[in-house]
């Protein structure tokens, strides 16, 4: 899963690793810029995805 928004890449990347504690820190931060409206709702939804298909500690399927 590829993004143009740094925040979803670096996301992908915590859960990646395996870091739970800073993906969810990158998600509260998305969800805290879509609630004052300072972003579109495609980071959001990015994360969400990405939060579904990317196994922590695991590469995204295909990769």
């Amino acid at each position: 899963m590829e993004s143009k928004h740094p925040a979803v890449r670096a996301y992908i990347a915590a859960r990646q690793r395996g870091d739970a504690d800073g993906a969810s820190a990158i998600a509260q931060e998305v969800a805290e810029r879509f609630a004052t409206r300072t972003t579109d709702g495609s980071e959001a939804a990015e994360i969400t995805e990405a939060s579904m298909t990317i196994p922590l500690g695991q590469a995204a399927p295909g990769e």
